[in-house]
């Protein structure tokens, strides 16, 4: 139960919307797949589920190449794009069934059933899809993507349009399923990321900027940070002047102070305060979130 992208890359025209990437997703894992609009992500993805083709490059889906021209790896794969295209003239448990009857699962009425609790829908399942919310629509969605049991779930932007407390049901839902399948997931939101998955990748401009997990990245990244507060006046030079310094701003009623971080900015800080006669009244470190690795690894 795995991805596997070798050198892929894909053209329209002369632009190159993914450019020459490589990586892997393996069974059990939650993959956070990340990027800024137009980086590639939703292109990647559609020659995953063999939608596109790619140029160049080979793809495969629990050792199997992706041909979009064949239909051997769609069985493998649960995908919900990012569009969510629907048929909105089918009530909820006809659409699930037709979907359901296309992938031949057996025991269909049950398995529809199951998948209207699964995902919540079962306030909603008299109703045609086009009487639904967005959010409903979402669900109807997710349901399609799982109803055959596919190993491996392509989700783009599942928790669109849902709110807080739908937001919390799917995302544990995915978790749920990520257990014990392969689940590639694009999001915009990085919360979601933190809360569900094991391992993130980010791509910018079509290219591969980070691949590790989620934990690791913001380490690799990571500088120290701290933030302080003194009574009195202490102006930034002076802060400067501190060995390991190398950067102060001023934030909030103190300053935020980066520095080299092999070695202990606190201690040294401690040692000029008490020097110079500072009362220092907060000291804290601040942890480099997700959310400021991925702005500074897609902004250079």
């Amino acid at each position: 139960m795995s991805i596997e992208l070798h050198h892929v890359s894909k053209y329209f025209g002369e632009q190159a919307a993914v450019n020459n990437i490589s990586f892997n997703a393996n069974r059990g894992e939650i993959v956070g797949f990340l990027g800024p609009n137009g980086a590639g992500k939703s292109t990647t993805m559609k020659m995953i589920t063999g939608f596109i083709a790619a140029s160049s490059g080979t793809i495969k889906v629990n050792g199997e190449v992706v041909d979009p021209d064949q239909l051997n790896t769609r069985k493998y794969i649960g995908y919900l794009p990012e569009n969510n295209p629907l048929y909105t003239d089918m009530y909820v448990r006809e659409y699930l069934h037709f979907v359901g009857s296309i992938y031949r699962v057996k025991g269909l009425k049950t398995r529809v059933e199951e998948m209207i609790e699964a995902v919540g829908l079962s306030v909603e399942s008299n109703k045609k899809i086009g009487a639904l919310s967005k959010g409903y629509r979402q669900r109807v969605g997710l349901a399609q993507a799982i109803i055959h049991d596919p190993d491996i779930l392509i989700l783009d932007e599942p928790t669109t349009g849902l709110d807080p407390n739908q937001i919390v049901e799917i995302r544990e839902l995915i978790k749920h399923i990520g257990s014990q399948k392969t689940v590639l997931l694009s999001t915009h939101i990085m919360q979601e990321v933190e809360a569900i998955c094991n391992r993130v990748i980010i791509i910018n401009k079509g290219k591969i900027v980070a691949n590790d997990q989620k934990e690791n990245l913001s380490k690799e990244h990571e500088t120290q940070t701290l933030y302080i507060e003194f009574e009195g006046k202490v102006n930034q030079n002076q802060l400067l002047n501190i060995a390991g310094v190398s950067k102060v701003k001023p934030f909030d009623k103190g300053w935020l102070i980066e520095g080299d971080k092999t070695q202990d900015l606190r201690k040294a800080i401690a040692l000029k305060a008490q020097k110079e006669g500072w009362l220092i009244l907060t000291l804290r470190m601040e942890t480099k979130s997700l959310e400021t690795v991925f702005k500074e690894l897609t902004n250079k």
